[in-house]
């Protein structure tokens, strides 16, 4: 009977450790390690860390992992099960709005650049010819579609209520002149929307994912100034002062990162810092 304890004490332990270990697995990059795995939408994001990756981060001392997703849930999952040690695709209002539905808390490390949001169509080629019941598309993610509902009541096709920011919502709509047929879409679905729509609000990485070109193609594009839509990098709040994410949070904002969007990018993602 001595035996049996002892050897399922053993097995307890050996199970306790590994259980132990795999959280560890989870838990993100160490403190003081010089890797990193980042994960970002394709454009512009992954080519930005392409970029970092190919020409400044040896110099650093700094290994970066990049994995690409193109949707806007993934990379915030992903961070907090420990898939990813940050992530780069996001501003901060969809941050702290996605980090309060699903409970994990993160924290922007720096801002990198600017994604203007635009009005496109393929069928018009001035907003005064947008037709009465005309279908719009916009992001269906809380922060996108109140930004672009801000855009489209800027640019004179709707009114909102007062006071509704970047939280506005369809039903916070105060007047609707032509009628417009308001479509809530997945923000990565937007640009294959364009054939069905007279116009679609597209988030800038997914307008450059299908060769449109925000400062020439949009109808409409947001101001720059004073635009609180900077996409950061991101980590679990806690790990902003780990030393790779330091080390590449230094990098993003490198006089050769901004001549490299700038030179890129060509207005249609501009710096912001």
């Amino acid at each position: 009977m001595r035996f049996f304890k002892k050897l399922s004490i053993l097995f307890l332990s050996v199970f306790l450790l590994s259980l132990l270990a795999a959280c560890g697995a989870n838990s993100g990059a160490d403190a003081n390690s010089d890797t990193i795995t980042v994960g970002a939408s394709p454009v512009p994001h992954a080519e930005i860390l392409q970029y970092i990756k190919d020409n400044l981060a040896a110099k650093e001392g700094l290994k970066l992992n990049i994995v690409q997703f193109n949707d806007y849930v993934q990379p915030n999952t992903a961070l907090k099960d420990g898939s990813i040690d940050a992530n780069f695709f996001q501003h901060v209002p969809y941050m702290q709005e996605f980090g309060k539905e699903h409970g994990i808390d993160m924290v922007a490390v720096t801002k990198v650049h600017i994604e203007p949001l635009g009005i496109y169509s393929h069928k018009i080629k001035s907003l005064n010819e947008v037709p009465a019941q005309a279908v719009v598309a916009i992001p269906n993610d809380v922060t996108n579609g109140g930004r672009a509902l801000q855009l489209l009541a800027q640019n004179g096709l709707i009114t909102l209520k007062g006071n509704v920011g970047t939280s506005a919502t369809v039903h916070d709509i105060a007047s609707n002149p032509k009628n417009l047929q308001i479509k809530e879409l997945d923000a990565a679905q937007l640009p294959r929307s364009l054939d069905d729509t007279a116009l679609s609000v597209i988030n800038g990485n997914y307008a450059l994912t299908v060769g449109l070109k925000p400062n020439k193609d949009a109808l409409a594009l947001e101001k720059a100034n004073n635009n609180p839509y900077a996409n950061v990098l991101t980590v679990l709040k806690g790990h902003e002062n780990y030393a790779a994410v330091k080390k590449l949070a230094k990098l993003l904002n490198s006089p050769e990162v901004k001549k490299f969007i700038e030179d890129k990018y060509q207005g249609s993602v501009i710096p912001a810092f």
